[in-house]
């Protein structure tokens, strides 16, 4: 039997990635690698754009086109990055209950009320069942990861797949805070009548009291709910909107001082949700809800990389919303954006990634 460490010295990073072996072509088993990608292929509660449950896949699907040589973290293969195979039927029910959804939006959006049809009632009252079946489904399985040691990553789906991780995050921590990348607040309570909408993931996780803190940055769509969310918060949401953030660099603000400033904000341990609608659009043009302005990669993937030399302890990841489109643009976005942040979670947690790579002139 092949050792992980033969493995590696047979395994060639430079050649196009192994299409029959694990995400990003690494040859690496479950048991051999240090970092475990949960996807989530759910979206019930989307009323906007759709293909959100297609993301995992679709980043996997371009993950063999990343080189692995990442400049920052440029050992980072090396540690193992396992795609757990899911079962059927999370895709399966997320389909079933999402037709079940779209009669439900489609009242509300002409103003009426879903009390007024029973039918539609009943199926609210099944797709809030099965969501929540989900979220147990979810925090057991990563609890299962994190049991045997293992650094998992969630990869969503809609951005109301991370609940269940972050109970499980919550079993092993007493305290500890978001830094929540996005364009939503998602503060909303049970929008459209659907108790686990994606567009109330940071509500819910309120709920938590493990959560010490959410940090959103980005933010450049909200309601007034969100707003008296953050303003009843206590300062345990802290909130960065994108025009906010740009006024502070028109007028001088360099992006080091900014992120030094969000990540002294945040306590010691620390969660990454990243909405990939945080950035610009012209990085994710099929996510389901789109916001004009937003964040470059550079700046997204540099406060990463700063929190990770922080000191502080990063305890979990996830990247959510990536959506498919005609050509492989999105997906090969997602791969390279889970690819950096699977190499500041390994270094946050004291892992070996290498040295940062050095180009002089």
């Amino acid at each position: 039997m092949s050792t992980k460490q033969a493995k590696i010295e047979s395994f060639d990073p430079s050649q196009p990635g192994l299409a029959d072996a694990t995400i990003y072509g690494l040859p690496f088993t479950a048991e051999e690698s240090e970092i475990v990608i949960v996807p989530v292929p759910w979206e019930v509660t989307v009323s906007y754009g759709a293909g959100a449950s297609e993301g995992p896949e679709t980043i996997l699907e371009a993950s063999y086109q990343v080189d692995l040589l990442h400049q920052e973290y440029p050992e980072l293969w090396k540690l193992g990055i396992f795609f757990d195979e899911v079962p059927s039927h999370w895709m399966e029910k997320s389909k079933e209950y999402k037709a079940l959804a779209q009669p439900i939006i489609e009242v509300l959006e002409n103003g009426e009320a879903v009390e007024d049809y029973p039918a539609l009632k009943a199926d609210l009252d099944k797709i809030n069942a099965a969501c929540d079946t989900l979220h147990k489904e979810v925090e057991a399985r990563v609890s299962e990861w994190m049991a045997k040691g293992k650094r998992v990553v969630l990869l969503g789906g809609d951005h109301s797949t991370p609940l269940g991780y972050y109970k499980a995050l919550a079993k092993h921590h007493d305290s500890f805070g978001i830094l929540h990348f996005d364009a939503h607040m998602d503060l909303r309570d049970a929008y459209e009548g659907f108790t686990y909408s994606h567009a109330s993931i940071m509500f819910n996780t309120l709920k938590l009291s493990q959560i010490e803190k959410i940090v959103q940055v980005g933010i450049r769509d909200f309601c007034e709910q969100e707003v008296a969310v953050v303003q009843g918060s206590n300062g345990r949401v802290l909130v960065h909107t994108d025009a906010d953030l740009k006024k502070d660099e028109f007028e001088g603000v360099i992006w080091k001082d900014k992120c030094d400033q969000i990540i002294a904000s945040l306590p010691q341990k620390v969660a990454i949700s990243f909405d990939i609608d945080a950035l610009l659009p012209w990085y994710c043009p099929n996510t389901g809800t789109p916001v004009p302005g937003g964040l470059t990669f550079e700046q997204a993937t540099y406060m990463i990389t700063k929190l990770s030399e922080s000191g502080k302890d990063i305890i979990g990841m996830d990247l959510v919303e990536v959506a498919p489109g005609e050509d492989d643009w999105d997906g090969n976005v997602g791969a390279r954006l889970l690819f950096h942040m699977c190499g500041a979670f390994a270094k946050a947690q004291g892992l070996a990634v290498g040295e940062k790579l050095v180009f002089k002139k």
